[in-house]
């Protein structure tokens, strides 16, 4: 068992979020949904917390009403191995949600996600500090990280 696990809030929509979460991420699945009883804020029957795990990875959502919400002061980083897993997962968990900077984005939800290309931290850490320098600069003026693009900076190519 994991020891920490992230506990997500929603106001009601628990279920629909595992569900699309897990829709997105291989190796994922639903583990287990504990619904309220007579007592709680939720109406009898719906879904109080739904485990899910995304790539081996466990969480617990509840539907807990609008007392909070995300901010991307919490989020989740997912370490892309392709440009096509890149673009894949930007693409599903951006759509009816909000686009950001440098790779972050805000899903439909309002949680944050970070989607970034494995090869940022050696493009970023490199030990030329000017290449890691045009790398960078180029990372800031993206919202879907390019790893071709990424690279041509860092190697100085335009």
């Amino acid at each position: 068992m994991q020891t920490i696990t992230p506990f997500l809030w929603f106001n009601d929509k628990a279920e629909e979020a595992a569900n699309f979460y897990v829709s997105i991420f291989k190796n994922s699945r639903i583990t287990s949904v504990h619904r309220y009883g007579e007592a709680g804020p939720g109406l009898k029957g719906s879904v109080m917390t739904i485990a899910f795990q995304l790539e081996g990875q466990q969480f617990i959502a509840l539907n807990g009403g609008p007392h909070f919400t995300f901010t991307p002061a919490v989020s989740f980083f997912v370490n892309c191995k392709t440009q096509d897993e890149v673009d894949d997962l930007w693409n599903n968990l951006s759509r009816g949600g909000e686009e950001g900077q440098c790779g972050w984005l805000k899903d439909k939800y309002g949680l944050s996600w970070q989607i970034v290309p494995s090869v940022l931290g050696e493009l970023l850490g490199g030990k030329d500090g000017e290449k890691s320098k045009r790398a960078m600069n180029a990372m800031l003026q993206m919202k879907k990280l390019d790893i071709k693009a990424l690279q041509k900076a860092y190697d100085g190519e335009r």
